[in-house]
């Protein structure tokens, strides 16, 4: 597995196939593991945030989820970087989980949205266990409601967690449970949302596009427009400067040859 350094964040060149045998391995479900489905949005906030990009860091699996981290992926040499889109990859890993025959459980969204994704669950892979379905209050949790749900989790016998409460919300609380939840836990963002038809998704020519920001941007944009204001343009320009001085540091190596 290849990893190259997009704004100092490793991400893994991967495949769909790949990432979901990889997360359904007898190797990772042997203890705690970590998978972070990285966007412009995570790799702003690691940049802007040394403690949280020490979160990235030690991730045990960072895939490609949106379009411009596959473009740096691949203007960096590595010409069959794909996307591993956060949504779609949860589709994969819980139909490897139902082959395999391992139980999962889910961690965000509303009520609504969490029973409207586990009944689509339920008609797309008939033969998987949900062990446990947990939609935590949009607040900070008291001590005790985190214990509770911790112990819910563990009990409930789940060897993979998708966790749907957005990031960087969801990259630090697989952090903070990482030595008291002893299986794969994967962030998954908007995904229970998207599956269960309460948000849109971008249509696929946007998101071949690099363009998906935009569509849910129209779709929400009191609550986008700042992140894509603050993070996008700084990003392109980190990573041009990033792409050009290493161009220039291969240059100088090769004079010096």
């Amino acid at each position: 597995m290849m990893r190259l350094s997009v704004l100092d964040t490793a991400v893994d060149v991967q495949t769909y196939h790949g990432a979901a045998e990889l997360i359904t391995s007898p190797a990772y479900l042997t203890g705690s593991r970590r998978v972070h489905a990285a966007n412009v949005h995570m790799i702003m906030e690691g940049y802007d945030d040394p403690a949280f990009q020490q979160v990235i860091d030690t991730a045990d699996l960072v895939v490609p989820d949106g379009v411009p981290l596959v473009w740096a992926l691949k203007l960096q040499g590595q010409a069959s970087a794909s996307r591993v889109y956060g949504p779609a990859l949860t589709l994969h890993v819980c139909a490897a989980a139902e082959k395999k025959g391992l139980p999962i459980g889910l961690y965000g969204g509303t009520p609504e949205s969490l029973d409207a994704f586990q009944a689509f669950l339920h008609q797309r892979f008939p033969a998987l266990e949900i062990a446990c379905a947990i939609s935590p209050p949009f607040r900070a949790l008291s001590t005790e409601e985190d214990l509770a749900y911790t112990r819910q989790i563990k009990s409930s016998g789940a060897r993979i967690l998708f966790v749907g409460i957005g990031c960087p919300k969801q990259e630090w609380w697989m952090y903070r449970h990482r030595d008291q939840l002893p299986l794969v836990m994967l962030g998954v963002g908007a995904a229970f949302d998207f599956h269960s038809g309460k948000v849109k998704q971008a249509p696929p020519f946007l998101q071949r596009m690099g363009l998906e920001w935009l569509f849910r941007l129209a779709v929400e944009p009191k609550r986008l427009w700042k992140r894509y204001a603050k993070h996008n343009p700084r990003f392109a320009y980190l990573l041009a400067r990033q792409l050009l001085r290493t161009r220039f540091l291969n240059a100088k190596r090769e004079v010096k040859k």
